[in-house]
């Protein structure tokens, strides 16, 4: 990697923080970078910048905003290698999932760059004469932004594309985890020219969020990550403004006497281990018809034993380190709990010490579960998935929304009749039938109950960083 210091990026400009941190490569713990522990003077400061900014900004023509966003987006594709590989570095993920993360990006910047020449108003007819009222779109202001390390890039995107294109100015606070993705981002940004104060970058790790959080500068915080976390800041808001949050899945898979069993291994197996398993969406309890429990269980297990494991920077890889040891350490809690409960494990069930002092777990199945088993209702967020049996339809239904979780779920089935009674049953954001790609950039993607509010992607996405206006003008004389 060619960046080991990094600094924050205020006004238009690199920055650094008095104090600094590092920041380790979970592959191997070996030092990767000296990241900012910003403060909350180093935050107001952003604030400041993003505020100045936003006056001008806001009023820009959408055709240019659009105009700076495809051009960060090729920027980001031209760089697509570079920003892969900081991501492997920093959280684990392999450098193929980094890349199509990359990728996804890039598309995200393009897809909202179109959007913001789309932000249309209306004309309300009035009950008299002489008088026209028309409705506008106005960008809410000035953006607070946390976001997680599980998708660094991606999940910065998301926030950061819609808000420039709706012409509100913003402040990122990524992870303490991932700082190094952030940070070759807003050196394409800077390539790219953006005005000043209207994208700006704060690091840090556990003073940094609370001041992002706290400011009273802000005019809407978007927040993604833990549940807990999504409830202590919307608790702690000064004072009322809009929020968007996208908290922890603990997702549920069905898989119905009628389902494809292939095509249902295959989506556990992705779903269920991609980035090892640490995706808000990720399938982390699946409930299987009796009659077709067997066999789903021991093609799952063969196939999830023929995972490989190891560095993310080997391209033959399956699956990487994980990203924390905290995050190792409940992944071990909840395969330790499950087995004492008497649950199997089928394959995997512990660390991998050849390739310590890496945060690496064998991906692991775990058989005949039961609803009490941490696994069953909490979210793992690693390479863990808890199977069980089911004999009544409506007992899977009644088990999968049984929990606080409520971003995505899944089905597979081969009849129609139950794919749509399940779709309208499962109290879910986002359901996903034969297929295990809950989200699409084009349509809103957001959680219910304990799994946040708000929705990012798609119109509905950017709409969540607009304001409506009412503007009545009398003409004539009337009535």
């Amino acid at each position: 990697m060619t960046i080991t210091t990094l600094n924050n990026y205020i006004d238009g400009g690199w920055v650094p923080s008095e104090t600094t941190f590092k920041a380790l490569n979970p592959a191997d713990e070996k030092v990767i970078a000296e990241v900012p522990a910003s403060t909350a003077t180093d935050v107001d400061a952003a604030v400041t910048a993003a505020r100045r900014a936003f006056a001008d900004w806001r009023h820009v023509n959408p055709t240019v905003r659009a105009r700076y966003l495809h051009t960060i987006g090729d920027i980001v594709k031209t760089r697509e290698r570079e920003l892969a590989e900081a991501i492997t570095t920093e959280m684990g993920k392999t450098i193929g999932e980094a890349t199509g993360e990359v990728d996804k990006l890039a598309k995200a910047f393009h897809f909202y760059a179109e959007e913001a020449t789309r932000i249309h108003g209306e004309v309300i007819p009035n009950d008299v004469d002489g008088f026209a009222s028309m409705v506008v779109q106005e960008p809410i202001g000035v953006i607070g932004a946390i976001t997680p390390w599980n998708y660094p890039l991606e999940l910065v995107g998301w926030k950061l594309c819609a808000a420039l294109a709706a012409g509100c100015t913003i402040v990122i606070k990524p992870s303490q985890y991932a700082s190094l993705s952030p940070a070759l981002l807003f050196a394409c940004i800077d390539e790219a020219g953006l005005p000043a104060g209207v994208a700006n970058l704060v690091l840090g790790g556990g003073e940094t969020g609370p001041a992002v959080a706290g400011h009273p500068g802000f005019d809407k915080l978007a927040f993604t990550g833990s549940t807990a976390t999504g409830g202590k800041i919307a608790r702690g808001v000064p004072a009322a403004k809009p929020l968007t949050m996208e908290l922890g899945g603990s997702c549920p898979m069905i898989v119905t006497d009628r389902a494809d069993i292939a095509a249902a291994v295959a989506g556990a197996a992705r779903r269920g281990f991609r980035n090892a398993g640490q995706i808000c969406i990720a399938i982390n309890r699946i409930y299987v018809h009796e009659t077709v429990y067997s066999e789903f269980v021991d093609r799952l297990t063969a196939k999830v034993s023929e995972l490989t494991v190891g560095n993310g920077m080997d391209p033959t890889v399956d699956v990487g380190p994980m990203a924390t040891r905290a995050g190792l350490d409940v992944v071990d809690q909840h395969v330790r709990d499950a087995v004492a409960r008497g649950a199997t494990v089928t394959t995997g069930g512990t660390r991998i010490e050849t390739l310590a002092p890496g945060n690496f777990y064998q991906p692991t199945v775990i058989a005949g579960c039961n609803p009490d088993m941490l696994v069953m209702h909490e979210e793992t967020f690693g390479p863990v998935v808890g199977v069980m049996p089911f004999s009544d339809l409506k007992n899977a239904v009644d088990l999968a929304n049984g929990t606080e979780a409520g971003l995505a779920a899944y089905v597979y089935t081969g009849d129609l009749a139950q794919a749509h009674d399940l779709g309208r049953l499962l109290d879910f954001g986002n359901v996903a039938v034969n297929n295990v790609d809950a989200g699409i950039m084009n349509a809103p993607y957001g959680g219910r109950k304990g799994s946040g509010f708000g929705v990012e992607h798609g119109k509905a996405g950017l709409e969540g960083y607009l304001q409506y206006k009412h503007l009545r003008i009398r003409y004539g004389t009337g009535q």
